[in-house]
């Protein structure tokens, strides 16, 4: 740890929440396997899905990953065995797992709801698990993706909503999260130097330039043998 301020505080993850649903989703569910979307998802951040739509499991990981799309995030919680509580469950599970003391989810996509929270020290743990799978390193890493569903009916133009890609230095993405009550929150894996840094923040009110600030200050301030 090189530096911490309230890195133990419960706070809410907002969409950070969906690394873990990646993990989830993707010890799951085969890539190629095609799921159909059979209703609309109004509630945040979404790329519009519509009812009868088919998409693999591994773009709707770019869409949860890429542009934070919470109709990805149901949808594969949805498609669990037992459904969407049983994979929340499997969320939770998850957590014990990687000693996440102080995480519970009650949702795949990080919207704001009582019992739903994370912390900072937990959330970079768990950026250190997700950022070891290969495909989501690759794909937090992606500024920019077009996706088609399996039935070329459809095309999706995703943006990644991490702003510090492609800008700052060593910056190989994570995951974003905002919401009205948990405020912005950013966890970064950045790389400079053979010298890997997670960087959590939570409640910030501007996740970029704090991130930012910190990279700099870390690269600036420690020596590695």
């Amino acid at each position: 740890m090189l530096y911490q301020k309230n890195p133990d505080t419960k706070l809410m993850p907002a969409s950070t929440t969906k690394m873990m649903t990646a993990l989830v989703a993707l010890s799951a569910y085969p890539l190629d396997q095609i799921m159909t979307v059979t209703r609309p998802y109004p509630d945040g951040q979404d790329i519009h899905l519509v009812a009868g739509e088919r998409i693999s499991v591994e773009r709707l990981l770019y869409a949860l990953l890429v542009q934070s799309a919470n109709d990805a995030g149901e949808i594969l919680a949805e498609e669990y065995p037992g459904g969407r509580d049983t994979f929340v469950a499997a969320m939770n599970a998850r957590a014990k797992q990687l000693n996440l003391l102080r995480t519970q989810f009650q949702n795949p996509t990080g919207l704001d709801e009582d019992g739903h929270y994370s912390s900072a020290a937990d959330l970079a743990r768990l950026a250190d698990e997700f950022m070891h799978k290969p495909l989501l390193a690759r794909i937090v890493s992606a500024e920019n993706v077009v996706l088609a569903t399996s039935d070329v009916s459809a095309v999706h133009v995703l943006a990644n909503t991490n702003q510090l890609l492609g800008q700052v230095e060593g910056v190989l993405g994570a995951k974003t999260g905002y919401t009205d009550l948990a405020g912005q929150a950013l966890v970064t894996l950045v790389n400079r130097e053979n010298h890997p840094v997670i960087i959590s923040v939570l409640g910030s009110t501007d996740r970029f330039s704090d991130t930012k600030k910190l990279i700099d200050w870390v690269y600036s301030n420690f020596i590695w043998d």
